[in-house]
């Protein structure tokens, strides 16, 4: 069914969806209730370059070694932060990026150009103005924590962008000394099977999209996951997890493990992203 939409150039997406305070909302399918979806999906284009729809995202998740970061979501604080590198593997291209809270639920997301997905190096001075300009929790201390792994296309419908998700890995990193440069090594990996993440894009104040309709009259709700938090209670079961325990326990437990490979050079949220040169 996607290769049946028309494409969307990369330019045309940034110029038509370039949402820069959004409210997201993420859903966990089956195939089948993705087939179901696309099926009933008003007009789209899906997001094509140099002939591929589909492309892998690459992201390594840096928390202190106390987590604090994942327990700041786990308990739900407002001045909550993630940390992370995201590469687009078909480019290359790598980006620093600081995810904090602000004001009636926004999340604001400011990103950098960096050149080592591993490490911060030089970088650690953006993340650490970012956080303090949040009023979030100093960090002095980020080391690489959890890796997810993806493929990612990406739909264009006049009142909405929507990401599908599939092949998600999260690898767990271990132990390493913030001042090395080795890779970090994976300690164990899990998958969520054949399982997809759908989320929906819309302008804030917009209201709901009409792929959220659909879903809903459909019977689906927003899920509570996230790529960091939902995987680290995914490989280290012992942590707190209320906020995505009903999502683990009932649709991501029947993932199926996942090889590692080597080391790559929240229901409803408002999103503001800033990208920094």
């Amino acid at each position: 069914m996607i290769a049946d939409l028309a494409p969307v150039t990369l330019d045309e997406l940034n110029d038509a969806a370039a949402l820069q305070t959004r409210r997201d909302r993420k859903y966990v399918l089956t195939p089948d209730e993705l087939d179901d979806l696309l099926t009933a999906l008003p007009p789209a284009r899906v997001l094509e370059i140099d002939g591929s729809r589909s492309f892998a995202y690459d992201s390594t998740y840096f928390d202190t070694p106390e987590l604090d970061a994942y327990r700041l979501a786990a308990t739900r604080r407002r001045r909550r932060f993630k940390v992370r590198t995201r590469t687009y593997v078909d480019t290359g291209s790598c980006f620093v990026e600081v995810k904090t809270r602000a004001g009636r639920g926004t999340t604001v997301k400011e990103r950098q150009p960096h050149d080592d997905a591993d490490h911060l190096g030089l970088a650690r001075a953006f993340v650490s103005a970012r956080l303090a300009d949040a009023g979030a929790p100093s960090a002095p201390v980020l080391t690489p924590t959890l890796r997810s792994r993806y493929q990612r296309t990406t739909l264009l419908l006049d009142d909405a962008r929507v990401t599908l998700d599939t092949g998600l890995v999260w690898d767990l990193l271990g132990p390493v000394d913030p001042g090395a440069h080795a890779a970090p090594v994976v300690r164990r990996s899990a998958a969520i099977g054949d399982l997809v993440v759908v989320e929906t894009k819309t302008a804030a104040g917009s209201g709901p999209s009409s792929v959220d309709r659909l879903l809903w009259r459909a019977g689906h709700r927003p899920d509570r996951i996230s790529k960091y938090a939902t995987g680290l209670a995914v490989l280290e079961p012992g942590l707190p997890d209320m906020p995505w325990r009903r999502l683990v326990r009932r649709r991501l437990t029947a993932g199926l493990p996942a090889p590692a490979l080597p080391a790559s050079t929240d229901t409803t949220r408002l999103t503001c992203e800033r990208t920094h040169p």
